[in-house]
């Protein structure tokens, strides 16, 4: 008998892990508004916005809503061929679409570079399509650049990442221009803050969470500080 529990035991375990893989929503069709790099221009001054992927959308979401300086986050999909991808085609590794998020930011209070230093922290660049047990070209590292300052920006700090030997391996993350976002569906947005208790945000989400308070913690909004 306990050898059965154990097992059973086991198995939600491994349920759990993979959820951002599976979703029992992925079958609708995203019907949202998409958005291309010259329609997604930020609005007032010292507004920006960055898209970045690093794996699944719920980390680097919880992760930056809780950083000073951001204003708002959407999660969705970039860097694929087909038009208004679903999350189940996304994650067939089939449409070369990339899960990310498009963080807006008041450039006055928090810099791009500072939003890249966060990104190479809190996710493994030299994982080639992979971030743990998330394995798919959906899961790539990827900065997509909004304009040439960006992009020379993105540079550099791949050049400081490189030299301060903050990873070992070879760096992987995509360097691109943006080209068309689409948001993703509704209930992939604020999901740890929805969702902090299913498997894989206590599994996965929440160490990223917990490492971002710790090493940035000078960065965190104030309602997030302990």
């Amino acid at each position: 008998m306990f050898k059965i529990t154990l097992i059973l035991k086991t198995m939600l375990l491994m349920m759990s892990l993979v959820a951002c893989t599976f979703s029992n929503s992925s079958s609708v069709k995203n019907t949202k508004t998409t958005m291309d790099n010259t329609q997604n221009t930020p609005q007032g001054e010292n507004i920006e916005v960055a898209t970045l992927g690093g794996g699944c959308f719920w980390c680097l979401e919880a992760v930056y809503q809780r950083m000073e300086g951001v204003q708002k986050i959407v999660s969705g999909y970039t860097g694929g061929t087909i038009k208004n991808p679903t999350y189940k085609e996304v994650c067939s590794g089939t449409t070369g679409h990339a899960e990310v998020i498009q963080i807006t930011f008041d450039s006055k209070t928090v810099s791009y570079a500072q939003i890249l230093e966060v990104f190479w922290r809190l996710h493994d660049p030299t994982t080639l399509n992979r971030q743990g047990a998330d394995v798919g070209t959906q899961y790539r590292s990827a900065i997509f650049y909004h304009n040439e300052a960006q992009k020379e920006i993105a540079q550099k700090s791949i050049d400081a990442v490189v030299e301060a030997q903050l990873w070992n391996g070879k760096i992987t993350t995509e360097v691109a221009m943006l080209g068309i976002f689409y948001p993703a569906e509704d209930y992939h947005q604020n999901y740890y803050n929805d969702n902090s208790r299913e498997g894989y945000c206590v599994a996965v989400v929440a160490p990223k969470v917990e490492k971002f308070k710790k090493i940035f913690k000078e960065k965190l909004k104030k309602e997030y500080k302990d």
